[in-house]
């Protein structure tokens, strides 16, 4: 009917400057390649740095609808979308839940999300703070690293790559946060991120070779968190 379902690749950006490549940008091209009268609208979409699922619709009704039962399902306590990311470190638990408030914090020149484990009420009723929720499962892991499935009950910018730092395990091509992860005689330990400049994901020689990754190319290598499912009424 009126939905499309597309994959996005890392680093696209739903939406853009004029003449910036963006996937808003894409979508009059992707309407005539199709055939079809209507504009498309972006019903969901993962964030730049991720991969995955793109909803489209060309009838602005079911937009709205399918948006305001993604906003409701959340309110209700559902998880629906479903996320895959590869780590750096594999998770002590085979499955939980990681629960922290989440705000922004200046740092230098750039603006940085962090977490914020026992906000007060106060900043959380001025929404200086947000509480975020994200439930974690184990799928599989190897030499470790592993697959985990994230279904997150709260939206915040960046929630699932500082989610994963809490759990000591970084998200694969995570240049951004996973700095906030050190080691002492390889135990991971969490560091504030006063301490831990953003640089880029350090990934030992073992991995690196796996990955068929010099050093030089590891600056270029992508997130490693892709939106796999989203359910709809």
């Amino acid at each position: 009917g009126a939905l499309l379902a597309l994959n996005k690749p890392p680093g696209l950006p739903v939406l853009g400057r004029p003449g910036d490549l963006s996937l808003d940008a894409l979508l009059p091209t992707l309407r005539r390649r199709l055939g079809l009268t209507a504009e498309l609208h972006v019903v969901k979409a993962p964030a730049r740095e991720y991969s995955g699922l793109v909803l489209l619709s060309s009838c602005y009704h079911t937009t709205k609808k399918l948006q305001q039962f993604f906003t409701n399902a959340r309110w209700r306590g559902q998880y629906p979308a479903t996320y895959r990311a590869i780590t750096v470190g594999v998770p002590a638990e085979v499955e939980g839940e990681i629960c922290t408030g989440l705000r922004w914090q200046q740092q230098g020149d750039r603006a940085m999300v962090v977490p914020v484990p026992a906000p007060g009420r106060r900043s959380l009723a001025r929404k200086d703070v947000k509480s975020t929720l994200t439930r974690y499962r184990v799928l599989s892991t190897v030499e470790g690293c592993a697959l985990l499935q994230l279904q997150p009950r709260t939206a915040f910018p960046e929630q699932l790559q500082v989610h994963l730092t809490l759990l000591l395990c970084p998200a694969l091509g995570d240049h951004k946060h996973s700095s906030l992860v050190g080691r002492v005689l390889g135990v991971p330990f969490f560091l504030t991120p006063e301490t831990a400049p953003t640089r880029t994901q350090v990934l030992d020689k073992e991995l690196l070779s796996r990955l068929g990754l010099s050093p030089r190319q590891l600056h270029h290598f992508p997130l490693h968190i892709h939106l796999q499912e989203l359910v709809l009424p």
